[in-house]
């Protein structure tokens, strides 16, 4: 059996380099590449996906999956081997479902899609992509009917990003969460706002960036396999667990632009450069879950990186960096503006008690548009209807309104956002059991110290991979299934010594 297993691994990562390769695609393409190399680069992903599908949907691990069968029960069901027999057969079943001319089709279609859209945001022309958007509807509502039987026709879509949830299950969250979030939101809001003026003079980019890379190698990002780039929408990609990259972007008008998106996919690139080595080029390589892997981005950008232990230890460097700008600003003012609450336009830049309200906006969307109770041409006057109900703001235009996010010109429709407020409430729950067996931690932090924390992530979330299911890793994590619990508790306390909150 050894030797099946050998061959099953040896497919496996002959798979993966062909997705590694078009993963290299993507990001020269959101990175480097001339615009004239768009056409060809749609041609070449799709030859890619084509035949990765190809390779992975082929009969042989399929029967090679079915010999290895009594190999799997005669192992521990935590076993290496028996886990990568496990995600193997869940991912090829599903795998086997989708024709590889429609993966082929996709991959042209997004590539092409992603590359008008870089061209209509800046210039607020929502009609110049919506043709592509509309396409991809139609290819979002084709994909989830290769899965019949569903309860939600974005139960399909959902499943590969974060399994074993449902829309319903998402929703069921999102209103737990909703009427907890609206209360402190309003409370906030209805005070005067925080003065963050301090982080709208000019910042050059180049100090900007430089001072990111200072933390990211502060909480262990290891440059020797890893790099950062500027691109439109930032993103991590990895290409094997020695090459895990992270890419940003600057506004030399807003300091926090930059150094907390190069926090966020810091968080990113620490979960997959913590992954167990031996896992290399398998599918148990990989982030288990799009809530798992956010809840590292946010834990690392806000609840480190928004915290007044950190910016004790960090501010003073800060200051230096940026001396005619920051010298009049106090610790406490610059704490107080980068946590500043308010309703505001765009998600990225939205604070954390904000934050999921645009995110379950978008939600909602893509479950009214995968029913078909919304319509592509509706979505931007929608879009303003929805912000001002939610927010008590009217978008001024498409740009800063339903463009600019990349995810529905670069993908599917459907699964693409949950993970972002799934991830707020399991970084609590991480950070919050990380505490209980480290009380050091703040202390440690404010010392500019993160071995501690960033060794209890490794061993307790990162080494695993994709070897358990984002359930199993949560309870053997924390000891309990996902809560918003301690969600909740941190915004309360956080914000409530900030914003003097009963």
């Amino acid at each position: 059996m050894q030797a099946k297993f050998q061959e099953l691994k040896n497919r496996l990562i002959e798979v993966n380099d062909i997705n590694a390769a078009a993963g290299v695609l993507h990001w020269d393409q959101s990175t480097y590449m001339p615009p004239g190399g768009a056409k060809a680069r749609a041609r070449q992903t799709a030859t890619l996906s084509r035949l990765a599908h190809e390779k992975f949907t082929d009969v042989a691990i399929g029967n090679l999956l079915d010999t290895l069968t009594p190999y799997e029960k005669s192992l521990d069901y935590e076993s290496d081997e028996a886990s990568l027999i496990r995600l193997t057969r869940r991912k090829y079943e599903r795998a086997i479902k989708i024709p590889a001319k429609f993966m082929a089709e996709v991959a042209t279609h997004t590539s092409e899609s992603y590359q008008v859209w870089t061209k209509a945001r800046p210039a607020n022309d929502f009609e110049r992509v919506r043709p592509y958007l509309e396409k991809t509807l139609e290819y979002s509502r084709k994909c989830a009917n290769f899965f019949p039987g569903y309860d939600h026709i974005a139960d399909p879509l959902i499943e590969p990003r974060d399994f074993g949830m449902k829309a319903a299950d998402v929703s069921r969250v999102f209103s737990e969460l909703r009427k907890e979030l609206v209360p402190i939101a309003s409370a906030i809001t209805s005070q005067p706002p925080a003065d963050d003026s301090c982080l709208h003079k000019h910042y050059p980019e180049t100090q900007q960036l430089d001072f990111g890379m200072v933390v990211a190698k502060k909480f262990g990002y290891d440059l020797n396999r890893g790099r950062q780039d500027k691109t439109h929408h930032p993103f991590m990609t990895k290409f094997s667990l020695g090459d895990v990259r992270i890419t940003t972007r600057s506004k030399e008008d807003s300091l926090g632009e930059a150094l907390f998106c190069t926090m966020h996919e810091t968080g990113h690139a620490l979960y997959e450069q913590g992954i167990n080595m031996d896992f290399e080029g398998t599918p148990l390589a990989r982030g288990t879950s799009a809530g798992v892997h956010e809840s590292q981005s946010r834990l690392w950008e806000n609840i480190v990186g928004r915290s007044k232990g950190f910016w004790n230890c960090f501010y003073p460097q800060l200051q230096k960096t940026f001396s005619e700008q920051l010298l009049p600003v106090s610790a406490d003012e610059f704490h107080r503006a980068i946590n500043k609450v308010e309703r505001s336009l765009i998600r990225t830049e939205a604070d954390e008690v904000t934050y999921n309200l645009h995110v379950m906006l978008r939600f909602d969307f893509e479950l009214a548009l995968l029913e078909g109770e919304m319509e592509i041409r509706d979505l931007p006057s929608a879009w303003r209807e929805r912000f001002e109900a939610d927010f008590g703001i009217v978008p001024p235009d498409d740009k800063d309104g339903v463009l600019q996010d990349v995810h529905w010109y670069f993908g599917l429709i459907g699964g693409s956002f949950q993970g972002y407020t799934l991830g707020n409430i399991l970084a609590a729950q991480f950070y919050t059991s990380a505490l209980e067996s480290h009380p050091e931690i703040p202390n440690d932090i404010e010392k500019g110290e993160f071995q501690t924390l960033h060794n209890w992530l490794r061993n307790n979330i990162y080494r695993h991979g994709s070897k358990f299911t984002a359930p199993e890793i949560i309870k053997r994590a924390t000891g309990k299934p996902m809560s918003i619990k301690p969600y909740i508790n941190y915004l309360r306390t956080k914000y409530g010594e900030l914003y003097s909150l009963n």
